[in-house]
């Protein structure tokens, strides 16, 4: 099977973002909006058609000719641009061959988009909505089967909404290059399906999970936020390669699993002296119930076979009440900002604490910093713990004392909290 992904149109209301560049390059979570369609789907077809016209060289230059070695066609839209039939007309796949076609406009689960890929026959995603008068809407018999599509009907038709994700046969190509003007003098790509839905039986599936619509630039942090509390805990999401290894959000199954066994290992004293982990990591409930607890933004180094290295959070706090002060200016910017600190964690884990990946853990914080750019993140240390000071220190971030009434004895009276700078960029 082959995708054919709809990636030619500029993004008008995206501007300044898309002066510079094609609307499916415009990141979120440092990602492109394109990337995450491809990193859903590129397991699961033999090629991947992506259709460009506007800076088609941003999207050509990013992916280049392969995803992960699936090949990469690259397919020119036609000049007529405004008729939705032009981005696939004059695409060439053999006969009888099913194709995924989907646009790329918005940011949907891979739970959905792997569940129309491997369902057998013909179906659509679908969405209820409450103003269908705004979309394409599918209208169905009682088992689901799509009887005809109507983009943006005057009267009510149904309320389920076509989501541009689809699994035809290549029928529908040739069809596209046969269907005449409509009574607005345009080729429209509805004309097509409603021929193939005339001959084919065509399921529709509501989705399951979130879909995030990216329009104006204002969407791009709402969906940062949005994809950062709602992903689900084993579903990381790759953010960054750094050679040896890579940056992902949350944690995946596999990670989880390590996670717990890390976290029961009797023989780490270190770990189980210094930190609560046994408690809320050591079954896979109770790290649902630590993740759900707060608004913690998770973060994971994984090696290229997604090895669990490390795991870094943070969650918004108080102010602690400070009893010295080492730096005052420091002290006086989280007071001002008092409404926006954070503060974070790390475990490196045995087999990795060697390494030195003080400034990897930076980039973490980075990440959060872009989604909550008026942050300040600290982060909490044993002031006997002088290894974990170095290396935070090393990561740019600098230090003050701090103490607070604890609710237990066991906890160090006079902990040591740093500070993130955030170094300046060049």
């Amino acid at each position: 099977m082959k995708a054919i992904i709809l990636s030619a149109w500029q993004g008008t209301r995206l501007r300044p973002i898309t002066d510079e560049i094609p609307k499916p390059m415009v990141r979120v979570l440092n990602k492109p909006i394109l990337e995450y369609i491809i990193d859903s789907i590129y397991d699961k077809v033999d090629e991947l058609i992506i259709v460009v016209w506007y800076k088609p060289e941003a999207i050509k230059n990013y992916f280049l000719d392969n995803y992960k070695w699936v090949k990469i066609t690259y397919h020119h839209q036609v000049e007529d641009k405004k008729w939705t039939w032009s981005a696939i007309i004059w695409i060439n796949i053999p006969k009888n061959e099913d194709i995924f076609l989907i646009y790329w406009d918005a940011i949907l689960d891979k739970i959905d988009l792997e569940k129309i890929l491997n369902l057998k026959g013909y179906w659509s995603l679908v969405k209820e909505v409450e103003n269908p008068e705004k979309y394409w809407i599918f209208k169905q018999d009682e088992n689901w089967f799509a009887l005809k599509i109507i983009e943006k009907p005057s009267n009510f038709v149904w309320n389920l909404a076509n989501l541009w994700v689809y699994k035809f046969s290549s029928e529908i190509l040739d069809l596209v290059s046969k269907i005449t003007l409509s009574s607005r003098w345009e080729y429209e790509l509805t004309d097509a399906i409603n021929i193939f839905l005339e001959n084919n039986k065509f399921r529709l599936e509501k989705i399951e999970a979130k879909f995030i619509d990216i329009t104006i630039p204002e969407d791009i942090e709402k969906a940062e936020i949005d994809l950062m509390k709602n992903l689900e805990f084993w579903d990381s999401l790759f953010l960054e390669d750094f050679g040896e290894f890579e940056l992902n959000l949350w944690l995946n199954k596999k990670n989880i699993s390590e996670l717990i066994s890390y976290s029961t290992d009797k023989n780490d004293i270190s770990l189980q002296e210094n930190t609560s982990d046994l408690k809320r990591f050591s079954t896979r409930e109770n790290f649902n119930k630590w993740y759900n607890d707060a608004d913690r933004y998770v973060f994971s180094l994984l090696t290229k076979t997604w090895e669990l290295a490390w795991l870094w959070w943070a969650r918004p706090c108080e102010m602690p009440e400070i009893k010295e002060i080492v730096d005052e200016e420091i002290f006086k910017l989280l007071n001002e900002n008092k409404n926006n600190i954070f503060t974070s964690w790390i475990r490196i884990y045995p087999k990795f604490r060697w390494k030195w990946l003080a400034k990897l853990i930076l980039r973490s914080a980075l990440f959060l910093r872009k989604i909550f750019p008026k942050s300040h993140i600290c982060v909490d240390i044993d002031k006997q713990n002088i290894a974990s000071q170095k290396s935070y220190e090393t990561a740019w971030y600098k230090f003050f004392w701090y103490w607070e009434n604890k609710k237990t004895v066991e906890w160090v009276e006079e902990p040591r909290m740093l500070y993130l700078e955030i170094p300046k960029q060049k």
